[in-house]
C-alpha cells in the first residue's frame, strides 16, 4: 500500500491559534508580524511560529490593510498585454514595485473608453492606492495619485511621463537627410495611440526646418488596433501600389517597420539597398530582425521604473507633485538604413 497523501489542515484564525497556545492574540500578532521593540522570549517566539506553520495559520491581508489603511497595491492600466512596447514598460514598473514591497493589478482595455473608466473604478474598489497608466487616454483625475506613461493631456493630479518627441524627430530626419534621402514615405500612428499626434506634429515641424517635403501620396495612416508586424505590411503594400518612388520610410513604431520591411522584401526590393527603413521604440526584437532595425530608442524599462518611483514618492509625500517628466530618446543605427549611392 502506498503512503496516504498528506494535506494541510484548514487555515486557522489568529484567535484560534492564540487559544491553542494559551496566549493573548496580541502577543501572537506581534510575533507573526515581526513587530520590533517588544520583549517576548525567544522560546515563546519559536513556539508561536512553529504552531502557526503546523496549524496552517493564514494572515488576513485584507483585515491588516483595513486597520492600517494601506494595501501596498498599485493598479496598472494598459491597452494590451502582448506587445513589446507595453510589456517593456510594465517590466520596469513591476520590477520596481516588487523591490519596494508593493503588489500590483493589471487591466488591459484595448483603447475602449468605457473599459478605461470601468477598470479604473474597479482597481480602486479593490484597494489600489494609486494608478499607473500606459498609452491610455485619461479624461479626468482620480482621488489617488496617478502617473501616465505616454500621457500628453494635462489633467489635475496626473503626472505625465513623456518622450521628447521633438528631439526624436530631429534624430530621425537628420539621420535620413544626412544619408541623402529626400523622397521619404511616412506612417502616421493610430488616432487612439497617445503618442500619435505629438509625434506627427514634431515630424512635420522638423521636416519643414531641414527642407524635407512631406508628400500626401507618400503618407499612410495606420488605423488597425494591432501591435504585430501585420500592422505595417498592408500599408506598405498600399504605398507600393501607388507607383510613387521613395528611398526611405519613417515608420510609426518597430512592429510597423518590421511589417513594412517584409512587404518590401516580398516584391523583391532590398532593405536598405532599395529602401531605408527606420522604426521607433527599440523593442527587443528590433536588434534581431533581418535586417537589424535602425530605430529611435525609448528607454522603456526605465520609463516604467520612473513611473513606479514617482507614484511611490507621491504616496509617501517625499516629493512634490510634478505635472510632467520628460525623457530623452536615442538614435540606434543598425542595418536597415544606408546612404544613397
Amino acid at each position: 500500500m502506498g503512503k496516504k497523501s498528506q494535506t494541510k489542515p484548514e487555515p486557522i484564525s489568529l484567535r484560534k491559534l492564540a487559544e491553542h497556545l494559551g496566549l493573548n492574540p496580541a502577543t501572537v500578532s506581534v510575533v507573526l508580524n515581526d513587530v520590533p521593540g517588544r520583549s517576548i522570549p525567544q522560546a515563546t517566539r519559536d513556539r508561536i511560529k512553529a504552531a502557526a506553520a503546523k496549524l496552517n495559520y493564514q494572515p488576513s491581508h485584507l483585515a491588516r490593510s483595513l486597520r492600517n489603511r494601506r494595501t501596498l497595491t498599485i493598479g496598472i492600466l494598459v491597452p494590451e498585454l502582448g506587445d513589446g512596447y507595453h510589456t517593456q514598460v510594465m517590466g520596469g514598473i513591476g520590477d520596481h514595485l516588487m523591490e519596494a514591497g508593493y503588489f500590483y493589478f493589471t487591466a488591459h482595455h484595448r483603447h475602449r473608453k468605457n473599459l478605461v473608466e470601468d477598470y479604473s473604478r474597479m482597481l480602486l474598489s479593490r484597494g489600489a492606492e494609486a494608478l499607473i497608466t500606459i498609452d491610455t487616454r485619461l479624461e479626468h483625475g482620480f482621488p489617488v495619485p496617478v502617473v501616465a506613461v505616454a500621457g500628453h493631456k494635462p489633467i489635475t493630479g496626473v503626472t505625465n511621463i513623456v518622450l521628447d518627441h521633438r528631439f526624436a524627430a530631429e534624430l530621425t530626419l537628420t539621420h535620413l537627410h544626412s544619408l541623402g534621402h529626400r523622397q521619404i514615405a511616412f506612417m502616421r500612428g493610430q488616432a487612439f495611440s497617445s503618442d500619435s499626434e505629438e509625434r506627427w506634429e514634431s515630424i512635420v515641424a522638423v521636416a519643414a526646418e531641414i527642407g524635407i517635403e512631406i508628400r500626401p501620396e507618400l503618407t499612410v495612416q495606420l488605423d488597425r488596433d494591432l501591435t504585430s508586424p501585420e500592422l505595417g505590411y498592408p500599408v506598405m503594400q498600399q504605398l507600393l501600389s501607388g507607383g510613387k518612388k521613395f528611398t526611405a520610410l519613417v515608420a510609426f513604431n518597430d512592429p510597423s517597420a518590421i511589417g513594412a520591411i517584409r512587404a518590401l522584401q516580398d516584391i523583391g526590393l532590398k532593405v536598405p539597398g532599395d529602401v531605408s527603413v527606420i522604426g521607433f521604440d527599440d523593442i527587443k526584437v528590433a536588434a534581431f530582425n533581418n535586417p537589424r532595425l535602425t530605430t529611435i530608442r525609448q528607454p522603456l524599462s526605465n520609463m516604467g521604473r520612473i513611473a513606479a518611483q514617482c507614484v511611490l514618492n507621491r504616496l509617501t509625500g517625499s516629493e512634490q507633485f510634478r505635472k510632467q517628466i520628460t525623457v530623452e530618446p536615442e538614435l540606434v543605427v543598425r542595418d536597415s538604413t544606408r546612404a544613397i549611392p
